[in-house]
């Protein structure tokens, strides 16, 4: 390799850029950290073996702001070779490393200065005391929450195993209350089906005996129908029902042509030309009595008002007349020459005349009459025998499903009980705190909600529906640290996208609170929460004020 340089050139840099740098009577070149140290000494003959490839150079070529090594190690201290990393001692603040491209560029990059070491160029302020200090504020803060929160995760740590041994326990005793629960059961359940039996059979026998009273009373009542309407079709009273006085009815008009023709009559009336009532009764009626209609005078009362015709009800049992009602007068033409009776009277003993008063009738408004007829149709009282069948089965019923509910309870609380025994509240447990509690952070437009081993949702502040985020999934942290995220999955599904999740970054906090929510993508949530069961022991290594710093 030709190196055109003066002798003037070669003597400035080994002046300026091989200083080497003292540290515990161990000599280094700039640049160089001190765990690297022993690695850039002179070699037999004067030499430096660059670090990767092995090839030698003579050592004054280091750091004299050439690259002589394919792997760029002979220039720890300039910006020479690219890639490559200058050490900062920052004595009083943190050692750190720098791209080697930054040293000498004008421009401060480590805090004593010591990149800018061609002072021509720029001053450097070393402020290494000052950013310390304020590091060591910083680290002191850190270590006293991380503290705090640690002594809080004890406590978590505790309730955790007492809740564990808790719920095992729990679930063994359980399990074997379960066993004594469900044999009462299944006596108390062999007894309701005994006396079941019975009562059954009994209440069987009185409704078939009320159905067939009501079939009686049905049959009655469209016996009673058939004969209104055979008399309302026998105009001309002659006892027969013939062809033309069906003609005379329009709902007869089996093709709806507008009449009603000899051959559509005859064919309701089973092709004959006219019927006896008993034949109207048997084999007619059962076959119009849902297309009839009687004739408008039939229906006819005092103006135009519709009078429903008289029902079965009616024929069977006519609404009774109160005692306590007046006599009523007979007609004029019975009374007798010479007057009316004694016992009538024109005027009362004031001379005023008797007003007559439709409530001194008792006529039943159509409310009582529906009231009376829902009471016909309305079944009997069982007798006293099966009564009190009934209350012994309702009895055994009652007391099955006391037991019944009992061990539907336990069941439940075991299965409760089984369900936290197979989480994964962390290596200690210590995660077990958060179950079954719930928490909010509240930005400019939604409100989000997390109940940690459950699910996370979303509601609008202005008011709406809570949006499924996600259900409990699983851990979801690093290789190394796996209790560091948490991931709910299978929430809403967006619109033409995914369904929607949530990863939980979890840090060290003397509160469990939620610090954040947001959507780094589509459908995709981060919630920060911070919690004390994240809070380790702090080591006094991870707040000593390094200065060795020894990455390359």
């Amino acid at each position: 390799m030709l190196r055109k340089m003066s002798a003037m050139s070669l003597s400035v840099l080994s002046v300026v850029v091989t200083i080497l740098v003292v540290e515990g009577a161990i000599e280094r070149p700039r640049g160089v950290p001190l765990a690297r140290a022993s690695l850039y000494q002179p070699r037999a003959g004067n030499t430096f073996k660059c670090l990767t490839t092995g090839t030698e150079i003579p050592f004054e070529y280091v750091n004299d702001d050439y690259c002589d090594c394919d792997d760029g190690t002979d220039e720890p201290g300039t910006a020479a070779c690219p890639n490559m990393k200058f050490f900062c001692q920052n004595r009083g603040h943190v050692a750190e490393d720098i791209l080697s491209s930054r040293v000498n560029d004008g421009i401060c990059d480590c805090c004593d200065g010591s990149d800018e070491y061609q002072q021509e160029k720029i001053q450097c302020t070393n402020t290494c005391d000052e950013l310390g200090r304020k590091r060591r504020e910083d680290l002191l803060r850190e270590k006293e929450l991380r503290e705090a929160g640690f002594n809080i995760r004890k406590q978590y740590v505790e309730e955790g195993l007492q809740n564990l041994q808790t719920n095992k326990a729990l679930v063994e005793d359980l399990e074997k209350s379960k066993e004594q629960l469900t044999t009462d059961r299944e006596v108390l359940e062999g007894r309701k089906m005994e006396v079941e039996s019975p009562e059954k059979e009994a209440k069987e026998t009185h409704e078939k005996a009320w159905e067939a009273v009501k079939a009686e009373r049905q049959a009655a009542g469209d016996k009673l129908k058939a004969a209104q309407a055979f008399e309302q079709l026998d105009r001309n009273r002659d006892t027969y029902v013939d062809t033309s006085e069906m003609m005379s009815h329009p709902e007869f008009d089996i093709d709806s042509d507008g009449t009603v023709s000899e051959e559509e009559a005859k064919e309701y009336l089973e092709d004959q030309e006219r019927s006896t009532e008993e034949e109207f009764v048997e084999k007619i009626w059962p076959n119009i009595k849902e297309i009839y209609k009687p004739p408008v005078e039939a229906s006819e009362t005092k103006g135009d008002e519709d009078v429903a015709p008289p029902t079965a009800t009616d024929a069977v049992k006519p609404p009774s007349i109160s005692s306590d009602r007046k006599q009523v007068p007979p007609p004029l033409e019975d009374i007798p020459e010479g007057g009316a009776p004694d016992d009538i009277e024109d005027e009362d003993e004031d001379g005023s005349e008797d007003e007559e008063d439709e409530d001194d009738y008792n006529i039943p408004t159509e409310e009582e009459k529906k009231t009376e007829e829902e009471e016909e149709e309305k079944m009997p009282d069982y007798d006293e025998e099966t009564k009190r069948l009934i209350e012994v089965a309702d009895e055994a019923r009652r007391l099955y499903d006391e037991a019944d509910k009992k061990v539907k309870d336990v069941e439940s609380q075991i299965s409760n009980a089984k369900k936290y025994l197979d989480k994964d509240f962390g290596p200690e447990n210590e995660y077990a705190f958060l179950y079954n509690k719930c928490f909010e952070y509240t930005e400019r437009e939604y409100t989000y909600k997390l109940c940690p081993f459950d699910k996370a949702s979303q509601r609008p502040k202005s008011g709406g529906s809570e949006t499924n985020l996600g259900l409990w999934g699983h851990w979801d942290g690093t290789s190394n640290d796996k209790y560091s995220a948490q991931k709910y999955e299978k929430g809403q599904n967006c619109w033409n996208g995914p369904d929607r999740s949530v990863k939980i970054l979890l840090q060290c906090g003397t509160d469990n609170q939620l610090l954040s929510a947001a959507e780094p993508s589509r459908c995709e949530y981060q919630f920060e929460f911070a919690t004390p069961a994240r809070c380790t022991h702090p080591t006094p290594e991870e707040y000593q004020m390094n200065s060795g710093h020894d990455e390359l």
